[in-house]
C-alpha cells in the first residue's frame, strides 16, 4: 500500500481543516455507499460511474482464466498483440507494457494516433500473421479507433489473402476460423457498443467491460487487464495490491491515502497550486501519462482544474511560481532529491508518494482514482463527466464534413514558425500561466527531444509551467482541461502537413474505397481543436510546419539562445 508523506508548509492548517470537515460530513463512507450527493446534487454520470470503486475484488476470480486465454493464443502463434484505442482505452495499456511487461508475454504496441507515418510504422513492424488486434473503445464510436480498425482490418484480409494465393488452400482449410480476418481481433467494449461490429467481422472474442465506469478510471477493468494479461503479468498480485489500497481507502482521515493525498491537491488548488508538477525517476516517467488524463478530465471544469505536469526538464529553484505543488513518485535520483530539497526549503508543497515494487502500479491506480475522485469533491467538481470533450469533436466532424463537400480543408489561423512567433507567442506568459504544446505530427524521439529542449527553454525564460502532448491523443486526456479550466493556458500548435502518400481510411471494413485519409482527419481534428479553443476565449497560435518539425525547432531555439 501506498505510504503518502505531506509537506505542505503554510497549507498545513488548511489541509488540516478539510480532513476534519471531511471526516464530520462522513465523506469516505459516503463514497463507499455510492452517494452521488458528495459531488453534485443530482446522480446524472456519477451513480452509474462508480464501478470502479470494486473492480479490482470483482475481477480477481477473472485473473485465471485472462491468463489462460493469454497462453492459449500464443500456443497458436501470436507473438505481439496492437492496441487500437484512444485515452482511457489506451493509456493503461500503454504503462503496462512499459512498466510490468513480461518475456514471457507477447509484445504490445499502442496506435493511439491518426498520423499516418505514425499508423505505417505499426503496420510495416507487425506482420499480421502473427499479430493480435486489439479493437478497445467503451462507446464503439471513437472516430480513431473506428478508423484504425478498418484499415488493419484490410491489412490482415490483404495478407491472408497473400498467403492464400501462395499457397492455395483446400475448401475445408479455406473455411476455418484461423484463415478469417476476424481471427485476429478482439474488441473491448462496453454492452452494446461494439457488439454488432463484432459479430458481423467474427472477431475470435469480445471482452464486455462494466458499463458503470467511465474510461479513465478503467485500468482494472477489461479495458487494462486483458492487454495486461497478454504482456504476461501477474494479475493475481496485480490486482492484490489494488484490493489492499481500495481497503486502506475505507479507513478514516490519516489512515485513509486516497483520501490524503485528494484532500491535499483540492486544497492546495483553491490557494492556487494548481500545477501538479510530477517528480519521478525514469522508469516511472510513464505512469504520469495516465495520472495526466485522470486528473485532467476529471477537475478540469466550470473554471476549475488541477493540471498535471508530467515529464518537465528540471529548473532552478527561481524557474517555479508559487502555483506548483511537487508530486515526488518513489526513489528518487540525485538531481530530483536536490530539486525537491530546495524546493520544500523554499516553501513549496511537496507530496511523497511511495511506491513498494513493481506491482505497486495495481495499488497506485487505484489510490490515484480515489484522490482524484476526493479533489473533485474539495473543488466542487463532478469528476467524472467530460462536457467539454464533445466541443474538439463538434468541431472536427465539421471541418470533415466540409472536406468531403469541397475536397478541400479550410487554411485555419496559422502563422510560420519562426524565431520572432515563437518569442512573441511565449511572451504573453505571465505567473500562474501554463503553457501547452500540442504537436500534430509524428511522434518519435528526436521530435519529442526538440519539444523537450522547448520545454526547458519555456521553464527558464518565462518561468512558467509546460505541458507536451502529441495530437490528436491529448484531445482524450488534457482537451478537457483546456476547454473548462480557469483558462490559464496559452497554447502552442504544431501542425505538419499530410505526406504526399497519405494513408486511406476505408470507408467500410474489407473495401478499397476511401473518401477520407489519416492526413486529412488529422488536420480537420488539429483545425477543431484550435476552433473549441479559441470559442471557450483561449489563447491560441497554431504554426503550420512544411517541413522537419524537430530540425525546425531546434533552429529557432538556437536563434532564441543567441
Amino acid at each position: 500500500m501506498p505510504n503518502i508523506h505531506l509537506n505542505l508548509g503554510t497549507h498545513a492548517s488548511a489541509y488540516a481543516a478539510a480532513v476534519q470537515a471531511a471526516e464530520a460530513s462522513h465523506v469516505t463512507e459516503r463514497i463507499w455507499q455510492r452517494d452521488h450527493a458528495v459531488w453534485a446534487p443530482e446522480p446524472t454520470e456519477i451513480s452509474n460511474r462508480l464501478g470502479w470503486l470494486d473492480i479490482a475484488e470483482r475481477m480477481q476470480p477473472e485473473a485465471a482464466a485472462l491468463t489462460l486465454y493469454a497462453r492459449q493464443l500464443q500456443r497458436e502463434g501470436f507473438t505481439h498483440a496492437l492496441l487500437l484505442g484512444m485515452g482511457g482505452s489506451s493509456l493503461a495499456p500503454e504503462v503496462f507494457s512499459k512498466l510490468l511487461a513480461s518475456q514471457s508475454g507477447m509484445q504490445l504496441g499502442v496506435v493511439d494516433s491518426t498520423d499516418p507515418e505514425y499508423i505505417r510504422q505499426f503496420a510495416e513492424q507487425y506482420d499480421p500473421a502473427h499479430t493480435l488486434y486489439i479493437v478497445s473503445t467503451k462507446s464503439g464510436g471513437t472516430v480513431e479507433t473506428l478508423s484504425l480498425f478498418k484499415y488493419f482490418y484490410n491489412e490482415v484480409q490483404q495478407s491472408l489473402r497473400g498467403r492464400a494465393a501462395a499457397q492455395p488452400l483446400s475448401d475445408e482449410a479455406i473455411s476455418k476460423p484461423e484463415t478469417q480476418a476476424g481471427h485476429h481481433f478482439i474488441a473491448i467494449t462496453d454492452p452494446g457498443s461494439l457488439a454488432t461490429l463484432a459479430d458481423q467481422h467474427q472477431f475470435r472474442s469480445i471482452f464486455l467491460a462494466d458499463p458503470n465506469i467511465g474510461g479513465r478510471y478503467s485500468a482494472l477493468s477489461y479495458f487494462g487487464l486483458v492487454p495486461a494479461a497478454l504482456l504476461g503479468i501477474d494479475l493475481g498480485q496485480l490486482l492484490a495490491a489494488a484490493t489492499a489500497t481500495a481497503a486502506a481507502c475505507q479507513e478514516p482521515g490519516d489512515d485513509n491515502p486516497g483520501l490524503q493525498l485528494g484532500i491535499a491537491l483540492g486544497v492546495l488548488a483553491q490557494a492556487g497550486r494548481d500545477k501538479a508538477t510530477f517528480i519521478a525517476p525514469a522508469n516511472l516517467q510513464s505512469f504520469g501519462d495516465w495520472a495526466e488524463q485522470l486528473i485532467a478530465e476529471s477537475t478540469g471544469k466550470h473554471g476549475q482544474g488541477i493540471l498535471p505536469v508530467v515529464a518537465e526538464p528540471l529548473g532552478d529553484l527561481g524557474d517555479y511560481g508559487e502555483d506548483r505543488v511537487f508530486i515526488a513518485l518513489g526513489e528518487q535520483d540525485p538531481a530530483n532529491t536536490h530539486l525537491l530539497q530546495i524546493a520544500r526549503a523554499a516553501g513549496h508543497p511537496v507530496i511523497e508518494v511511495s511506491w513498494d515494487g513493481d506491482y505497486a502500479l495495481g495499488a497506485q491506480y487505484f489510490l490515484w482514482e480515489f484522490a482524484t475522485a476526493v479533489a473533485g469533491h474539495v473543488l466542487g467538481i463532478q469528476p467524472f463527466d467530460q462536457p467539454d470533450v464533445e466541443s474538439a469533436k463538434v468541431q472536427g466532424r465539421a471541418f470533415v464534413e466540409a472536406y468531403t463537400r469541397t475536397g478541400a480543408l479550410p487554411a485555419g489561423e496559422t502563422r510560420p514558425l519562426s524565431t520572432d512567433t515563437l518569442r512573441s507567442t511565449l511572451g504573453q506568459a505571465s505567473a500562474g500561466d501554463y503553457v501547452a504544446l500540442q504537436a500534430y505530427a509524428t511522434p518519435s524521439a528526436e521530435l519529442t527531444a526538440a519539444l523537450q529542449e522547448l520545454r526547458s527553454y519555456i521553464l527558464h525564460t518565462q518561468h512558467v509551467a509546460s505541458t507536451l502532448g502529441y495530437g490528436p491523443r491529448f484531445l482524450h486526456s488534457t482537451g478537457q482541461l483546456h476547454k473548462g479550466d480557469a483558462g490559464r493556458g496559452i497554447f502552442l500548435q504544431f501542425v505538419t502537413q499530410p505526406p504526399a502518400d497519405d494513408l486511406p481510411i476505408p470507408d467500410a471494413v474489407g473495401g478499397a474505397a476511401s473518401t477520407l485519409s489519416f492526413g486529412v482527419l488529422k488536420a480537420a481534428q488539429a483545425l477543431g481543436d484550435a476552433a473549441a479553443l479559441r470559442t471557450a476565449g483561449r489563447r491560441v497560435t497554431s504554426f503550420a510546419v512544411t517541413g522537419d518539425l524537430a530540425a525546425e525547432l531546434r533552429a529557432v531555439l538556437r536563434e532564441l539562445l543567441a
